[in-house]
């Protein structure tokens, strides 16, 4: 992963990395922010979250990775909760308690549910 974003800061625009690695999406509507939270994975996130950081607005990071859906309306909360990733939540919550107000907390997070299929 960390070869990965040397190579991408090297090489490509902020918004290169933006649209074409961060916000590009799967036939699903799925970005890597939200594999990587139904995965499990919090080193991808934290990289992530790490670079929207130094690079984006708070609106920006709000909208494009904390309340960011993709086609079936979930978002990474989502993913992580229906896979078990406990880790992945705790710090999607410590974030979401930065960055989102106590009505998107409620409304996105905690009245949401999420149904396998």
């Amino acid at each position: 992963m960390q070869k990965v974003w040397e190579w991408a800061n090297e090489n490509l625009t902020r918004e290169e990395i933006n649209n074409k690695l961060l916000l590009s999406t799967d036939n699903e509507g799925k970005t890597a922010w939200h594999w990587a939270a139904g995965k499990g994975n919090l080193d991808v996130l934290q990289k992530v979250w790490e670079w929207a950081n130094e690079n984006l607005t708070r609106e920006e990071i709000n909208n494009k990775f904390l309340l960011s859906t993709g086609n079936e309306g979930k978002i990474a909360w989502h993913w992580a909760a229906g896979k078990g990733n406990l880790d992945v939540l705790k710090k999607i919550w410590e974030w979401a308690n930065e960055n989102l107000t106590r009505e998107e907390i409620h409304n996105k997070l905690l009245l949401t549910l999420y149904i396998p299929h």
